[in-house]
Parts: C-alpha cells; structure tokens; sequence
C-alpha cells in the first residue's frame, strides 16, 4: 500500500476507510463491526471517523472492532492508523481535550493518531490548537488538522498555528468535485501537507457514471474503481471511500494499485472538466 508523508516525517496508508453512517442504530452494529473485522483482515490500516458519526455510535462500532481484532491477534495498535474529529461547539480548549477523552474512551484507544477539527466553528482557532498541542503533549493524539476548511480558512488557522504542525486538512475531493485543484490542493501541495479526501467516489454515485463505466471497461475495472484511482493519482492526496461490502471493501484496496493512462485520464477531464476559477468548498 503507497504511504502519504506527513509534515513532520510519518505517515499514512494513502487508501483507508471511512465510517460515517456507522453506529447510527443498534439493530445494524453486529454487521457493521464484522464489515470492520473484515476490513481489517483484507489489509485495511487507515480508519477514519468522527464523534459527529452516529453521535459516538460510529466511534464506538470502530473501538469493538479494533478491540477484536487486537484480541484474535489480527493486527496490532502500531499497525492501525485511526482518525476522528471534533465537533465545532465542542471546539474551545477545554472542551477539545473532554471532546478527546470521549472519543478515546469509546473507541477504546490511548492515542488518536490524528485529530481533526470537523469544520471552522464559532470557536477561536487559537483556543483550539492550543488544546490540539496540549493534547499532542499528553500522548493523548500523534497528530492533529483540520477538515472542511476553504483557503482562507487555511490562511486563518495558519496565523493560529504557530508552530505549523497542522498535519492535513479533509475535504470532498473527487473527479465531480475537483474545485479544490484550482488553489486550496496546490497551497497544501506547497507546505508538503496531504489531502485527505472524504466522498471520493461521490457516496456511490460515481460508480454509476457512463464516462468512467466505459474508461473501466478498456482497462478492466469498475467505474468506483476508476473514480478511486483518479482521486489517488497525485502525491499527497488520502482517500477514504465508505464501504461495508465484502466486495466493495475488496474493489477500493485493488484500486490503490490501479494506474490510470493518459487516455483514461483525458476521459476524466473531458467528463468531468478541471476548474477554471476558485469556487466554495463543496462540503456534505
């Protein structure tokens, strides 16, 4: 699996999991934590979620899998690489460390290996890296960024962030929503931050999508394997597609090892054009 590099020298799987929608209903949480279980032994090492998830629910499903397979000696803590966010309200100084401990407590975990801000709240940002650096010098989280955060809001957080440890910032990225290639990739690209891309695959919509169907067809893929692969074709850019198929789960790991030609490629853009101004952040 290729690695994305982050400030600082460690590093990510560039493919990893998404978890939002989990955790939202009891009756659904036996199946969700053997999809997890599942992931976890095709080779999944990157997890992402968030409190906002099912309220904890999501956090919570994650942690019992983890747990498991800790137990069943499936993996080990140093393996897995485990993501969650804060909610903006939640995001003064004192309430990001309780917000943390929460989080940790449900997913079972001494560390977060990173931390996100989930979107620019009402809360001074100043407030909120302070309580990200304390909870860094705690052991409480490796690594902390941000998600959903246009330009300017990057900008804003990096008068904040005086020591610029802001480790990556998580927005929609996918080759119907590229807005963020026109500035906001090339800045991060620029300070050798990644992009974490959430929705890569348009929450399966892409894979209904004529013009990548086709491009799959030539090369022998799916269409969402074709929109996955495009996503991580450049450096410095994570994905985490949602999946809880066996199948799905299966096809997004092939699609990390899927290169795409300039053809399929030239397809993509003719499809799906680049931006040609800035534009809002696309947000879901």
């Amino acid at each position: 699996m290729k690695r994305v590099t982050l400030p600082g020298g460690a590093s990510m799987p560039a493919l990893g999991l998404g978890t939002w929608r989990l955790g939202e209903t009891q009756a659904a949480r036996r199946a969700e934590v053997a999809a997890l279980r599942t992931a976890i032994g095709l080779g999944y090492r990157l997890f992402d979620t968030a409190e906002m998830y099912g309220e904890g629910g999501a956090e919570s499903v994650l942690g019992e899998a983890l747990r498991a397979a800790f137990a069943a000696g499936d993996v080990t803590r140093d393996e897995i690489f485990v993501v969650s966010k804060v909610y903006p309200h939640n995001a003064s100084r004192q309430g990001t460390i309780a917000a943390c401990d929460r989080s940790r407590a449900r997913l079972g975990l001494d560390r977060l290996d990173l931390y996100l801000l989930h979107w620019p709240g009402s809360h001074p940002l100043a407030g909120t890296v302070d309580a990200f650096e304390a909870l860094c010098a705690q052991g409480c989280i490796a690594h902390w960024g941000v998600s959903n955060f246009d330009l300017d809001a990057m900008r804003a957080l990096q008068r904040a962030d005086r020591a610029a440890r802001c480790a990556t910032n998580q927005v929609w990225y996918s080759a119907s929503q590229r807005g963020v290639e026109f500035e906001l990739l090339p800045w991060l690209r620029a300070r050798g931050m990644p992009l974490m891309a959430y929705s890569p695959i348009d929450q399966a919509a892409l894979a209904a999508s004529d013009a990548l169907e086709a491009i799959g067809r030539r090369i022998g893929a799916t269409a969402a394997q074709v929109a996955l692969a495009w996503v991580l074709r450049g450096e410095g850019v994570v994905a985490i597609p949602k999946a809880v198929r066996t199948a799905h789960l299966r096809d997004n790991l092939a699609a990390a090892e899927l290169k795409l030609d300039a053809t399929a490629l030239a397809a993509i853009d003719a499809a799906f054009a680049p931006p040609r101004r800035a534009a809002p952040l696309a947000m879901i």
